[in-house]
């Protein structure tokens, strides 16, 4: 059971992993005044978060019913 769970927080700290790694590496303007930053990280990072958070309320239901069915 606790298996479940932490395959459902898997992604989720996958995503808090993609936000802190943007922030580390930050963003710099180059001498032609071209942006320079890893924006791919933010939308990667919201689609594990929303995933991660989704697959945790499914597991969460999921495993509520399942001990409704014992009692």
């Amino acid at each position: 059971m606790k298996k479940r769970f932490l395959l459902a927080l898997l992604p989720i700290v996958a995503g808090v992993i993609c936000l802190i790694s943007y922030e580390v590496i930050g963003a710099e303007v180059e001498a032609d005044g071209t942006l320079k930053e890893p924006f791919f990280l933010i939308p990667i990072s919201f689609l594990l978060l929303f995933s991660g958070i989704a697959a945790l309320l499914f597991v969460t239901i999921v495993t509520a019913i399942q001990r409704g069915k014992h009692d």
